[in-house]
């Protein structure tokens, strides 16, 4: 048969030449398409092919949902943090700052700052129905800064703020209402451990106070500790009447925190000391970046298996058609055209298995939620916990460039891994891939 075709090749080498000149032409992909279909005795090379096409798809899925995740956290995380808290934290140096409304006001006016909002904090113990206790954050809050912090504000689940306003009421996240089993109207003891200075030491301060309603920012951690009680009142409560402890200072864009730190300096009139909220949570967005980037590299791997597993079925496939490269060979198809076909051969698998792992990837980010819940449902446990996790649902924000990262990283290793196995059917001449056959 090898004799046969040769005699062939020579009477239509001309036209075999020609057929097989240009790169990548019809006749290329032709062949290339025939090798993709398996044939009865080359089941095994297409399951290895399967496999490898399984393990791109799933890898790249993977990759894509995690860092759409991880993304999603930090984007919550960030929103959820400042929408809380200040950008710019004023703390007093040498003087207490009571004169924090004329200082509101003049870091209120500072360009580029949104409000200014002077603040009392303090740590309690919190107990509801039953004496079950828990740790509170109290915030001391003036009523119309409360009404400008939409991320409260806006936030009533149950109850509202006309108790805070009237300055006998205070305010408690969703998940400590559940843990001490409160309800809107209801009362909340708080203990102070510093408290009253008696003869026989300090008493702890023990007051109660009506619960006018009840926020969900949708951070378990503030749903769960933080406790808003008029300013009036938390200086009362923890002793320091007429003076505040910071002003928190919101600004429209808090990446620039480092060009109005100096306005704020100035408009403070005197020494007084500022952080950021980058400052504040440098150790918590750090270890997400390693994370996030460690996790990447961890994932790449799948995707590094599967393109070594298109190395082998390539291998295999190179050594099956021994006899077909000949005749090709033979009928003038060069070596850049016999290394293009193989490559496209493997190269395909690649491209499949990515852009099928870019779809997965989307459509389990797009119902990421709707997933956790039904699994949730499957299991009978509680997926992803709001108390371990923070957050009340699973966030995913995909990121272009991201996604386009892991394309190009996919299809580079297929395409690399492509390249030895095209390389070497290549370089066999016709009678030595006769004998490899």
């Amino acid at each position: 048969m090898a004799v046969s075709g040769a005699a062939v090749a020579k009477q239509d080498k001309t036209s075999g030449a020609r057929l097989a000149s240009r790169p990548f032409s019809a006749f290329e992909r032709m062949v290339a398409w025939r090798y993709l279909r398996a044939r009865r005795k080359e089941a095994f090379i297409s399951v290895i092919a399967g496999f490898s096409f399984i393990g791109i798809m799933l890898g790249v899925a993977t990759l894509i949902i995690v860092m759409s995740v991880m993304n999603g956290f930090r984007t919550e995380l960030i929103s959820r943090i400042l929408g809380l808290n200040g950008h710019v934290i004023v703390q007093p140096v040498d003087t207490p700052l009571n004169d924090y409304a004329e200082l509101a006001k003049k870091f209120a006016a500072v360009p580029g700052v949104t409000m200014a909002l002077p603040l009392v904090e303090g740590e309690t113990l919190a107990s509801g129905r039953g004496g079950v206790g828990s740790g509170a954050l109290i915030r001391g809050i003036r009523t119309e800064d409360l009404d400008k912090l939409k991320t409260v504000s806006g936030n009533i689940k149950s109850g509202d703020t006309v108790g805070f306003a009237a300055g006998t009421g205070v305010l408690i996240g969703s998940r400590m209402a559940q843990q001490l089993g409160l309800a809107a109207g209801d009362q909340i003891t708080l203990i102070a451990p510093e408290g009253d200075v008696t003869p026989f030491g300090v008493n702890p301060r023990v007051k109660s106070y009506t619960v006018s309603g009840i926020f969900e920012i949708g951070m378990s951690e503030y749903d769960s500790s933080i406790v808003f009680m008029p300013l009036e009142e938390a200086q009362l409560y923890f002793n320091s009447p007429g003076i505040v402890q910071s002003i928190e200072i919101f600004v429209n864009k808090p990446d620039d925190v480092d060009m109005i730190k100096p306005l704020i300096e100035a408009a403070a009139g005197r020494q007084v000391f500022l952080t950021d909220w980058r400052a504040r949570n440098e150790t918590f967005f750090s270890a997400l970046q390693v994370e996030r980037n460690v996790m990447f590299m961890i994932l790449t791997m799948i995707v590094l298996v599967a393109a070594l597993n298109i190395i082998s079925g390539l291998i295999m496939l190179v050594k099956d058609k021994g006899s077909d490269i000949a005749i090709l060979r033979t009928m003038g198809a060069t070596s850049g055209a016999i290394m293009r076909i193989f490559f496209m051969t493997g190269a395909a698998i690649g491209i499949v298995g990515t852009f099928g792992g870019v779809a997965l990837g989307v459509l389990v980010c797009v119902n990421i939620e709707s997933i956790r819940q039904f699994f949730s449902w499957v299991s009978g446990t509680i997926l992803f916990d709001p108390q371990l996790y923070f957050l009340s649902k699973l966030p995913a924000e995909m990121n272009l460039s991201e996604t386009i990262t892991v394309i190009a990283m996919a299809l580079g290793l297929s395409f690399l891994a492509t390249i030895f196995p095209a390389w070497r059917a290549s370089r066999l001449d016709p009678v030595q891939a006769l004998r490899y056959e």
